[in-house]
Formats: structure tokens, C-alpha cells, sequence
């Protein structure tokens, strides 16, 4: 039975220039495992920085209802990306006003940071 449904927004890592998409991609199936382990259903909107975000965000937050959206560190701690941040952060408000909206530390902790709000 699942118990809660989340959206986990973060950037694509295979889309990011430089950097090495297996590392993350690992720790986001450990991240996923832990929902499983939870019995929460956990979506992921991955991100392209070029490819209409806000978009993206949008339509994954339509989709269906979310008791929680979990946004990512790569988004909230890389300071030229502030303004996506708030921008997720409005899009959550606006179209998932009941979803609590919780910060992860690493793709691994995703349920950890969802189930502070869940329980």
C-alpha cells in the first residue's frame, strides 16, 4: 500500500556538461530504493537547464497530487541558479498548494527529507 506520493525535483545529471552522470545516477537509485523501502511512490522530474524547465516542473506538477516535492541541493546551493530556485518554489505553491516542500542533502536522502513532512 503506498502511503504517500512525492515529486523529487532535481537537476538531469546526464545533461550537466562536465560532470559525471554515473556517480549521481548511483546514488539516486539508493534514493529511490529507500522510497520503495518507505512504501511511498516517488516521481522524479529531472531537469535540462536548456530545455524549458519551468515547463517541465509544471507539467510533472499537474500530472497528479503530491503530499510532498522534495528540490534538490544541485538546484538550491549553486548560487547562479537562485532564481529557478524561487521560481520552483512559486511553480510548488501554485500548483501543489497543499504539497509540503522539503530540501534533500543528496539524492540519497530524498525519503528522509519527504517522510519530516509526511509523518
Amino acid at each position: 500500500m503506498t502511503v504517500a506520493r512525492v515529486l523529487v525535483v532535481g537537476l538531469d545529471p546526464a545533461k550537466l556538461q562536465g560532470w559525471d552522470p554515473e556517480p549521481v545516477q548511483a546514488a539516486m537509485a539508493r534514493g529511490q530504493a529507500r522510497f520503495d523501502d518507505h512504501g511511498i511512490e516517488a516521481d522524479w522530474c529531472l531537469l535540462s537547464l536548456d530545455e524549458n524547465p519551468e515547463g517541465a516542473i509544471v507539467a510533472a506538477l499537474t500530472r497528479t497530487g503530491y503530499e510532498c516535492v522534495v528540490i534538490g541541493g544541485g538546484i538550491r546551493k549553486h548560487e547562479p541558479l537562485l532564481e529557478l530556485f524561487e521560481k520552483i518554489v512559486n511553480l510548488v505553491r501554485q500548483h501543489a498548494p497543499d504539497a509540503a516542500i522539503a530540501f534533500n542533502s543528496s539524492p540519497e536522502d530524498c525519503a528522509d527529507a519527504a517522510l519530516r513532512w509526511l509523518r
